[in-house]
């Protein structure tokens, strides 16, 4: 696949924690500022500005203000969750590689545990309308309670044992130990997943997202920009997404798979790279089920085999790929996957500092469960 004429220059975040103190526009302007000093660049540079949100968030338009970035030439603000963390990204390099604009934050700012809480379905941050009218009569509200539905299925399937999903959160909490960032670092055995309470079965407390307030910015710019800044540029070298279904979780074709079946088709078609390419993955785990999926459908292991992918010691250190080296969503914090990127361009840059993977050259970042996500792979320029 021919170079992309864009490049991430600049990462930045806050802190994550339980209860901010702030406004969702307060730390998204920290968190953007520490991606443009990262980067190397001024506030005012940006010229474009998106983000995706669930009616929780900033819009571009105060966060340019607040930069003092006045003059635009684009600001979106998307709805939906982790569907779009791919999204936003490649929308962001078009906008660039199209000649847009010149400097493009990305970012995604909330109070996930503090303010809208998007896991309790008690003031729903996205109206009951559509499909939703006849799903929440039935039960379903919040994510926890589809994914379950496709976690069982798997197991139907499958044969998934309980054990099978508490390695991947096991695993999750080992890399996170290592991440003064992550917001659960302490020990996970597996006798403490089996006795945690029930969500929605067969998901566990410990299969669940980390409800989070916090913020995470991304600068891209043009890739002959980004050689005379201060950060080696992050390229990006794959792509595919699929919104599948009509964006329906109800009547998605088979519950023991998830877009990433799509997906992965348009990604490794991008790309003369493959799976045992990937030295870093980064993989969308708002829930251990959803990584059971999307770790088979992205090609790591055949379908069925995830357990066992963990469980042998494939996903980690000295495996064949590491997987969410962070800890990711379910240790590190959910920021509805914006972290993945931070992660991976930090990886790729050799600046992970315990929780380096060695040698780290190629990156994929996964996005989305159920019917509709993206992926990508980013790699360091040469």
């Amino acid at each position: 696949m021919a170079e992309r004429t864009a490049a991430i220059v600049g990462i930045g975040r806050t802190e994550f924690s339980k209860d901010s103190g702030r406004t969702p526009l307060t730390i998204a302007v920290e968190a953007a500022r520490a991606a443009l000093r990262d980067a190397g660049l001024d506030d005012t540079d940006v010229d474009g500005i998106i983000n995706f949100n669930t009616n929780d968030s900033a819009p571009s338009q105060d966060v340019g203000r607040a930069l003092g970035a006045v003059d635009l030439g684009l600001a979106a603000d998307l709805q939906g969750g982790g569907n779009l963390a791919v999204t936003v990204v490649g929308q962001a390099f078009a906008a660039v590689q199209a000649g847009i604009c010149d400097t493009v934050v990305v970012f995604r700012s909330l109070n996930g545990r503090s303010g809208n809480r998007y896991g309790r379905g008690e003031k729903p941050s996205i109206p009951l309308r559509g499909e939703m009218q006849f799903a929440a009569l039935n039960g379903y509200v919040i994510p926890p309670m589809w994914i379950a539905m496709f976690a069982q299925r798997h197991k139907h399937v499958y044969g998934t044992t309980d054990e099978d999903f508490g390695h991947i959160a096991l695993t999750m909490r080992r890399h996170a130990t290592a991440n003064p960032h992550a917001m659960q670092r302490h020990p996970l055995g597996m006798d403490d997943y089996l006795a945690a309470r029930w969500i929605c079965e067969p998901f566990r407390l410990f299969d669940c997202c980390l409800e989070t307030d916090g913020a995470v910015a991304l600068v891209v710019t043009s890739l002959d920009r980004a050689r005379d800044l201060r950060q080696r540029p992050i390229v990006l070298t794959g792509f595919g997404e699929a919104h599948t279904s009509g964006g329906s979780w109800t009547n998605f074709p088979d519950l023991s798979e998830m877009y990433s079946a799509y997906a992965a088709k348009r990604l490794w078609r991008s790309t003369d790279l493959r799976p045992a390419d990937m030295d870093v993955a980064c993989m969308y785990d708002c829930f251990t089920g959803t990584v059971m999926a999307t770790v088979e459908d992205f090609g790591f292991c055949p379908k069925g085999e995830t357990g066992a992918f963990f469980a042998e010691g494939r996903a980690t250190y000295g495996g064949d790929v590491v997987v969410n080296p962070h800890g990711g969503l379910l240790s590190e914090g959910y920021l509805h996957g914006l972290n993945h990127h931070y992660e991976a361009v930090l990886q790729l840059r050799g600046d992970a500092g315990d929780r380096q993977v060695p040698e780290a050259r190629t990156a994929l970042v996964t996005a989305g469960a159920g019917p509709a996500g993206g992926a990508l792979i980013y790699q360091a320029d040469r």
